[in-house]
């Protein structure tokens, strides 16, 4: 399992999603490899085996014997030389030539010496782990150098191997064996390095080189990426292995950047969709966006609802003030959440009801903008804005909370009306979400009508019959939306794709 957030480390729901469902699958007796991005401690989850960068992460590459191939320069040689009187495409090499190739098999430092000092003068050597390399030395017979300019020419009649791939997702023999550069470069993101800053892009070509690395080391059936940072990592790891992957969308670009999408990210995207065996969305709303925007056929796409754990917190938190209820507003602060439309009907609920407060918590691109516009609105003594929160905070906010309002211009789907849920605090939420479509006992409005949003948040506050209704109603729909349903479905998928790679 690959994935960019896991506990210590969370963002946002990508994390809590990633842990609730490895707790699931291991409660059905799935065993789950789960690989970071960026070190963390070992033994933090007891139910997954944990791998990060660090001297543990070396260790395991090294203790794989690398397998390779060697061929004699003077083969090498014939076959350039019958490439060059042939004015059409590579010949696959004859028999003869095939069999000059010799499987050898050399500790991990013997491979480093190759590496980093080039070429032997006696002999060409290629990575004979990756299968992608001996269809192509099969095909062409070529060093390296050779090879890479007919890939990019368009002798090869494979859109794998085009200039992105070539780069991106290590499919050439040089970029498969482990190298010291590759465990290093990834090691450079430390634990108090921030999950979505600097080159995102060029994070997730480390990463898929970090995983390629390791993925010889470890016993696996299955690759399950999540989200776009993972995804080439995810195909390379594929590549390499030959095992079956699934991608896990959280989150398009079309929710994060609305029509103005970042192309590189989309096309990462739409490239891991294509390449992966199964799809899995997070709801209906996130597999229409999967199949009319990136392609994909509808019957590869699985939709697997996100879960909740029913363990909230048994801190108890004093109120700010006797009379003042609390409306909150808990997730990241961008423009993909809806922050101002909170801010906005914030106001119009405090021209009718003053004793009300409003709680920001969360961190984002957008919370400076939107402490100015509370500030301009003369509602800032009435907005607190708290920062990201972790761990006991987030229960003792949960604790003191009259009403979760979730306005999100476009949400996947949205586990923290769950957990709001799960502390017994009613919800209103974006009719534009997609767990709007699991939960019938939440108000909902669309994210733009500050209007009706004002008034459903004076409903709740002021009257206790709707409020009891919605707490005792979603209590009881919580027990259906479990992390063990989620990991049924998934496990499902699991067997469909590995059933499919038998022969």
């Amino acid at each position: 399992m690959l994935g960019w957030e896991f506990p210590p480390y969370i963002t946002g729901g990508l994390g809590t999603a990633c842990f609730g469902l490895t707790k699931a699958l291991d409660r059905l007796g799935v065993n789950t490899t789960f690989v970071l991005p960026k070190s963390a401690p070992e033994d933090q989850s007891k139910h997954v085996k944990l791998i990060s960068p660090g001297e543990q992460a070396q260790d395991l590459v090294k203790s794989v014997p690398v397998k390779m191939l060697v061929q004699t320069p003077q083969v090498v040689n014939e076959v350039r030389r019958a490439i060059r009187s042939q004015t059409a495409a590579p010949k696959l090499i004859p028999g003869e030539l095939k069999e000059s190739w010799t499987q050898i098999t050399m500790p991990f430092t013997n491979h480093l010496q190759i590496i980093e000092g080039g070429p032997t003068p006696s002999a060409s050597v290629y990575d004979a782990s990756n299968p992608e390399t001996l269809r192509l030395i099969e095909q062409s017979g070529l060093d390296i150098t050779r090879l890479r300019t007919l890939a990019r020419s368009g002798a090869f009649e494979d859109d794998a191997l085009d200039d992105v791939d070539l780069t991106l997702f290590s499919v050439l023999p040089e970029a498969g064996p482990p190298r010291h550069e590759d465990l290093d470069a990834i090691h450079e993101r430390s634990e108090e390095s921030d999950d979505y800053s600097g080159n995102l892009v060029y994070q997730a070509e480390q990463y898929a080189r970090f995983c390629s690395s390791i993925a010889r080391a470890v016993d696996f059936d299955v690759i399950h990426a999540h989200d776009w940072l993972t995804y080439p990592a995810g195909l390379a790891v594929s590549r390499l292995t030959g095992k079956p992957m699934v991608v896990h969308v959280h989150s398009t670009e079309f929710d994060r950047s609305g029509e103005h999408v970042n192309l590189p990210v989309y096309n990462i995207e739409r490239r891991g969709m294509h390449g992966a065996m199964k799809v899995i969305a997070v709801s209906h709303l996130t597999k229409n966006i999967v199949v009319n925007r990136y392609g994909i056929e509808p019957e590869k796409v699985s939709v697997v609802w996100n879960g909740v754990d029913l363990t909230p917190g048994a801190d108890s938190a004093s109120r700010i003030d006797s009379k003042d209820k609390l409306v909150l507003y808990f997730g990241r602060i961008t423009l993909q959440k809806g922050p101002e439309f909170f801010i906005a009907a914030a106001k119009r609920v405090l021209e009718i009801m003053p004793d009300v407060k409003f709680v920001v918590a969360g961190s984002g691109d957008l919370a400076e903008r939107m402490i100015r516009m509370a500030a301009e609105m003369g509602i800032g003594h009435k907005v607190l804005f708290t920062g990201f929160l972790r761990g006991k905070d987030i229960e003792r906010v949960f604790a003191i909370a009259d009403l979760y309002v979730m306005p999100s211009v476009s949400e996947p789907f949205g586990i923290a009306p769950l957990e709001a849920m799960s502390h017994d605090v009613p919800v209103l939420i974006s009719r534009n979400s997609g767990v709007s479509e699991v939960l019938t006992h939440a108000l909902k409005c669309d994210f733009w009508d500050v209007d009706e949003m004002a008034n459903k948040i004076i409903a709740v506050l002021r009257h206790s019959p709707l409020s009891h209704a919605l707490r005792d109603g979603g209590r009881f729909e919580l027990r259906r939306i479990t992390w063990d349903g989620a990991a049924e479905k998934c496990e499902q998928v699991y067997e469909a794709m590995t059933k499919g790679m038998q022969p």
